[in-house]
């Protein structure tokens, strides 16, 4: 994700980089929808009305075309922009100047066939729809199924038809409009070197991780939030009589494994940084600036685990972060200002009670920037101490004469003091995690 911030006045043009019929649309706005939402699928179709009438190349125009067009404020537009380029419907370039030119290729969706079988869409589509939706868009896009068992096929051949004779030379343009639809990148995977070592060399095939099982073990590592010691039992079990990975079989393995330590739950989507039009400028080099850019930086799962000193957090943690970010539409640098402050007010241990407590506070407050978290936790630490020593919940051991210098300096709103020399080693660890 861009730090750049972009301006009414920057122009883009649009390139069509495939052919897109209605069926696109329509498998648009049933499948990609329900991921990426409305904003985004509603920028597609407004950078394909940008297109000429050849469907082929946009004239330049401005990013407050798209602002008035599509009634959306430009830092909306920017996320809209993120999840198509993420799910692979965009791809986007920038060449920098006094005003900043962009140039958007736009992609056809995959195939209905491609998208129900895909490790991730897949599966988040089935999460975020309900079972009832999805075996109804499942139904409307499967082909009819007809008993041709009594017909006989009649169907002419080629060189029935035609005869091949001497005939000019013809020289083949490959810049011809084709379909074409880009692949989900991801841009952290497993480790194969350790993978295929724990693996008897006498169960493998050669072709056993090629290039598509690659893609598919990397698809679902991403989707069910395995690591490589995870997927080194599911792969060895998922390997057939032949030294090749049954993919269907790994498939269900992974989702049986999530399930179990998820209580039975799949997993979903989030938009996992802080917007980027929500962040600070960079430049601060401050330990207050560096804090503030950790933030806003990690994801509250890298920010988590980093304060964990890089151990992995429990199921119950990350159910915690993903109903604050999901049900509670936190961003998600916010959330981690909110870990930082429960896990020092209670002893470097995330607990439910405080987090709803706060969350409610802060959701009231509608605070949606690391630098509101932090200053509502310097004004209002007092008042929040207080309240949980008196609602006495379970494992509240808050006192009232509680240290000052146990709270995180940032909470200290009568002094410029930054963090002490604990907190900026800490930092520093926490910074090596960024991406």
């Amino acid at each position: 994700m861009s730090n750049l911030t972009i301006l009414p006045a920057d122009t883009y043009i649009v390139i069509n980089k495939t052919v897109i019929n209605d069926s696109d649309f329509k498998i648009i706005s049933m499948l990609y929808q329900p991921i990426i939402g409305f904003a985004a699928v509603s920028l597609y179709y407004t950078l394909v009305d940008d297109l000429d009438k050849l469907q082929i190349i946009s004239d330049e125009l401005t990013h407050h075309h798209l602002m008035s067009t599509m009634q959306l404020k430009l830092e909306d537009i920017l996320i809209a922009r993120e999840k198509l380029e993420a799910v692979g419907l965009l791809k986007s370039y920038l060449k920098k100047g006094s005003v900043n030119n962009y140039v958007y290729l736009l992609y056809s969706p995959m195939s209905a066939r491609d998208f129900f079988n895909h490790p991730i869409l897949n599966i988040v589509l089935f999460n975020n729809v309900g079972k009832k939706e999805y075996d109804k868009l499942l139904n409307m896009f499967k082909l009819p199924k007809i008993n041709l068992k009594d017909y006989d096929d009649i169907t002419a051949s080629f060189d029935e038809v035609f005869t091949s004779v001497r005939g000019t030379i013809l020289e083949i343009d490959e810049d011809i409009t084709k379909r074409d639809s880009n692949n989900i990148i991801l841009n952290k995977g497993i480790d194969f070197n350790l993978l295929i070592s724990s693996i008897p060399e006498s169960n493998l095939n050669e072709r056993c991780f090629n290039e598509d099982t690659r893609q598919l073990i990397n698809s679902l590592s991403f989707t069910y939030n395995l690591k490589t010691l995870d997927m080194q039992g599911l792969v060895r079990d998922s390997i057939n009589e032949k030294g090749l990975i049954d993919k269907n079989k790994l498939r269900k393995s992974c989702r049986d494994y999530y399930q179990f330590e998820n209580n039975g739950n799949l997993p979903t989507l989030i938009y996992n940084k802080q917007p980027s039009y929500l962040k600070q400028p960079n430049g601060d080099n401050s330990k207050r600036g560096r804090l503030i850019y950790a933030f806003e930086n990690l994801t509250p799962y890298q920010f988590l685990r980093a304060k964990y000193k890089g151990a992995e957090p429990t199921n119950r943690d990350k159910r915690l972060i993903e109903n604050l970010l999901v049900d509670q539409k936190f961003n998600p640098g916010v959330v981690n200002v909110l870990i930082a402050y429960v896990l020092k007010l209670n002893g470097e241990k995330l607990n439910k009670n405080y987090i709803e407590t706060i969350a409610g506070q802060w959701k009231r407050l509608n605070i949606e920037t690391v630098e509101e978290a932090m200053r509502i936790t310097e004004k209002e630490h007092k008042n929040t101490k207080k309240l949980f020593n008196d609602s006495k919940k379970e494992n509240q051991k808050i006192s009232n004469n509680k240290d000052k210098n146990d709270i995180p300096a940032w909470f200290d709103n009568d002094t410029k003091a930054e963090i002490n020399d604990e907190e900026a080693l800490e930092l520093d660890e926490i910074l090596k995690d960024l991406v």
